[in-house]
């Protein structure tokens, strides 16, 4: 019991890095990459630009705020839940366990840019003619999908307690 406790620990922790440390050189690539280039696009197509933007909201771009102290709640608020993630985590099995460690990865790693750059660094762009979706990174693919999984343990694999 405990060996399988320490390598479910250890499988669960390996995932949780490698998705933090794939957002983290992610971002840092584009950073310097920007930097260097005095700001030109990494990338540009018909549809898909890789351009640094810097968001000081939400989940692409949502609730942007100048006032620092709404920012400072704001980045209170995300590491809170944050938390309560974590411990989804540790209440959880299988597919759910998966989405959510999906999610506090993806929560980890914006976090990080909260608190050292005070935002989150996006830079994917998907667009048709005029119509740009929101600009995202890694970190908020992996909280998508994380996102998703759940909603699909919920409809497809819950048992109907009707």
């Amino acid at each position: 019991m405990s060996n399988n406790l320490n390598k479910n620990f250890f499988i669960n922790f390996f995932i949780i890095l490698s998705i933090f440390c794939l957002d983290r050189l992610s971002k840092i690539y584009v950073i310097n990459f920007h930097e260097k280039n005095y700001g030109s696009d990494l990338y540009s197509s018909k549809f898909l630009n890789i351009s640094l933007i810097w968001n000081e909201g939400i989940a692409f771009g949502l609730f942007s705020f100048s006032d620092k102290f709404f920012y400072n709640i704001l980045t209170i608020l995300i590491i809170l839940i944050t938390i309560v993630i974590f411990w989804f985590i540790i209440k959880t099995n299988k597919l759910e366990r998966l989405a959510f460690m999906m999610i506090f990865a993806g929560s980890l790693g914006n976090i990080f840019d909260r608190l050292f750059y005070s935002a989150v660094p996006d830079f994917i762009d998907f667009h048709f003619k005029s119509f740009h979706w929101f600009i995202f990174n890694v970190a908020d693919i992996f909280i998508t999908l994380g996102v998703v999984i759940l909603i699909y343990c919920e409809v497809f694999l819950k048992k109907n307690y009707e």
